[in-house]
């Protein structure tokens, strides 16, 4: 079993709400490109937002330094399909864009799936994928449970997944549901039932994700997620260190070395030290909480949700946030919570506190997630529910993205003014006022993230 490592993205995501700086990133890389990972997940996610909004950063740049940077590494990211990488859908135009232009900056995996796991939302983004040779498609099925959510779901999700076109599928695990036996089964399932390779990715959260990783191998898993150890547990994921040594010497024995990566550990100690100095690292976040099998709240959704409230004042409405989670999911139709749709959840959650009145205050996008603009689902929204949020609007019965026209010419006029490289649009379309102010700050300052990996070159490697 091959090991997909987390630490450039989700482990960070999860943790310190994916502030982790390229800089921050450059001298571990060389050591990394060794180790004989499957792939590394570097990009994607929330890490486009956070370099534009929190980091002054060009996502693009960060891609291509990273692409220099692992020429042996297969680099992998996670996409929301017909969201992209923002928070509602876009034209068909728009996306196949985003996709050609991370093949050509050199994205080897691209990880796409849909919050509300309807598969209509996935199509355009897998077709412009298979197109560009360069990459491997694979469809993440998120996973989480309620009455519908039997054995039975998932197989066929992965087999639907494999008829659109996936090279390889991966039960996502990102609220940390799943207990060691029902994920030995369902890979066993999954993997009786399609013709291509299985990843299981799963978080620490409830405290169970090293045993369901054991229980996938046993059951014939290919890859598995986790994350080197100073930003694992907690929200985050397994420790690789952990998996490769209890994988030794048997038949599922990861093949890698303990000693580079202790040499890893030691780097990423100091970043974590660092993190948890200046608050960015949240000790809350580390402790495994089984509760999490209750709330179904994903790691990347709790730090940001702690984030929020306490930006808020308050922080101390946390617990009762996470009892009103599940609430609302189940007024909405029981959707998996993956972003967006655990942003949009999450958001309602906290207003329904904070108002001290369920439901007085809803956001644009809990509306719109109701109004069915997001795809279909898993359960029907009961009719009054729907009437009450979202009034005499029409609510949305086909694929969202048929009822957007054309945008990416429009958006490349818009931004014109703006635009150093072709991929600015991308930032523009995805981010609008925010990418803004980051073409801003680009020109009036001129900061360059290659001067930083230039600089970097001179250091030794750890």
């Amino acid at each position: 079993m091959k090991l997909t490592e987390t630490i450039l993205r989700d482990a960070h995501q999860s943790l310190i709400a994916t502030r982790m700086r390229i800089d921050e990133m450059l001298p571990a890389l060389p050591l990394i490109d060794q180790i004989g990972f499957h792939s590394v997940e570097c990009w994607g996610g929330a890490t486009y937002d956070s370099c534009l909004r929190f980091l002054h950063e060009d996502p693009w740049e960060r891609l291509r330094i990273l692409r220099r940077e692992l020429p042996h590494c297969k680099l992998q990211m996670l996409f929301r399909g017909q969201n992209m990488l923002g928070y509602r859908h876009y034209s068909d135009d728009t996306v196949t864009y985003f996709v050609q232009k991370i093949a050509a900056n050199g994205m080897d995996i691209i990880r796409i799936f849909d919050a509300l796991n309807d598969m209509r939302n996935l199509e355009t983004a897998i077709s412009a994928a298979k197109k560009e040779k360069s990459l491997h498609v694979q469809v993440a099925i998120p996973f989480t449970t309620g009455e519908i959510f039997t054995d039975d779901y998932f197989v066929k999700s992965a087999k639907e997944a494999e008829n659109i076109g996936a090279d390889s599928i991966c039960l996502k695990d990102m609220a940390a549901l799943l207990t060691p036996y029902r994920t030995g089964n369902l890979i066993h399932a999954i993997k009786k039932a399609v013709n291509i390779p299985v990843q299981l990715h799963t978080h620490s959260t409830s405290g169970l994700s090293a045993m369901c990783i054991l229980k996938g191998a046993e059951a014939g898993l290919d890859y598995a997620d986790t994350a080197l150890s100073p930003l694992a547990l907690g929200t985050s994921h397994t420790p690789t260190e952990s998996i490769v040594a209890a994988l030794q010497d048997t038949p599922y024995d990861t093949g890698l070395d303990l000693k580079k990566l202790a040499q890893l550990r030691s780097y990423f100690m100091k970043l974590r030290k660092k993190y948890l100095e200046n608050g960015l690292l949240d000790p809350k976040l580390l402790a495994a909480d089984a509760s999490a099998l209750l709330y179904q709240v994903p790691g990347g959704m709790l730090s940001n949700l702690l984030s929020q409230l306490k930006q808020a004042g308050k922080e101390e409405k946390f617990e009762e946030v996470l009892q009103e989670v599940p609430r609302v999911r189940k007024d909405a139709g029981e959707p998996p919570l993956v972003t967006p749709s655990s942003q949009i959840v999450g958001t309602q959650a906290a207003l329904n506190i904070i108002s001290g009145e369920r439901y007085k205050m809803v956001t644009k996008e809990f509306r719109e997630m109701i109004r069915g603009a997001y795809g279909r689902t898993p359960i029907p929204i009961d009719p009054e529910f729907q009437k009450k949020i979202i009034g005499d609007a029409t609510p949305v019965i086909c694929r969202p993205a048929d009822l957007i026209e054309p945008e990416l010419k429009k958006l490349q006029k818009e931004c014109s003014d703006w635009m150093e490289q072709p991929e600015d649009v991308l930032s523009y379309a995805q981010f609008g006022q925010t990418a803004l102010q980051f073409f801003r700050e680009r020109r009036d300052k001129k900061f360059k993230i290659d001067s930083t990996y230039q600089e970097s070159k001179i250091h030794p490697v750890l």
